[in-house]
């Protein structure tokens, strides 16, 4: 297979995932309440490892330290920022009009925000993938793994705010489109210096997700059977990148 078809075809595979959400509305709430754990400890795990032992190593081999730690911190920044952009927004107009959910704009600023990450993580993706393709493969299943949940959550809010959900859902798939807009961004900038720069750039917004967004959800579970759940799907996933990564090599 071609580069250019693998990363075609694993952003199919992706955007496809943006259709997951729909589960909120046909499986039985208890059984998402019992998934989400689970799916959210292994996304964190697994995006931990698909930054440290696959695109960290991989950008520092052809950066230097100051400019691979630069791009890092750029990556962690940036998803920083939107996230607190999302929340004062929503707390913003929350607070001056006291609206109903569906007159928010959160739901807007959410598909807006999934665009950008499915964006950037195309482009970290894809821009791995053609740097080493085994570092690649590992990193797009990474980035699965956390995207399950986050549509699951992202479906949620927008039926929440008062989305129909078949209109939540074809936005949710909308906004999934990015992720190959970036693969193809990434394909037509083989072969130039910034393919390292961006892997090191979504590196950053795989520590911020995972560490700033899931672990302390993870930590939340206050049950010691919860918290031995969670704790155990998060080292699955991390052995399991770790894994991918001693293989590759």
């Amino acid at each position: 297979m071609s580069p250019l078809a693998a990363l075609l075809l694993g952003s199919a595979g992706m955007s496809l995932i943006a259709l997951v959400g729909g589960l909120t509305v046909l499986l039985p709430r208890r059984w998402l309440q019992a998934l989400l754990l689970p799916l959210v400890a292994l996304a964190a795990g697994s995006l931990l490892g698909g930054a440290l032992f696959h695109m960290l190593p991989e950008g520092f081999a052809v950066l230097e330290p100051r400019q691979a730690g630069a791009w890092i911190a750029a990556g962690f920044t940036l998803f920083l920022a939107l996230e607190q952009l999302l929340h004062w927004h929503h707390s913003h107009h929350q607070g001056l009009r006291g609206a109903a959910p569906g007159a928010e704009p959160v739901a807007a600023l959410i598909l807006l925000g999934d665009g950008l990450h499915n964006l950037t993580c195309g482009l970290g993706v894809a821009s791995t993938y053609l740097i080493h393709p085994a570092a690649g493969v590992a990193t797009w299943l990474a980035a699965a793994a956390h995207e399950i949940p986050q549509e699951l959550g992202d479906f949620g809010v927008l039926v929440h705010s008062g989305w129909r959900p078949r209109q939540a859902l074809f936005w949710n798939g909308v906004s999934a489109l990015t992720f190959p807009l970036g693969a193809l961004l990434a394909w037509g900038l083989r072969g130039s210096n910034l393919l390292a720069p961006l892997v090191l750039f979504a590196a950053g917004n795989f520590l911020y997700i995972a560490a700033s967004d899931l672990v302390p959800e993870i930590k939340a579970r206050l049950a010691p059977q919860e918290a031995l759940v969670g704790f155990a799907w998060f080292a699955a996933g991390l052995l399991l990148l770790a894994g991918l990564a001693r293989d590759a090599g």
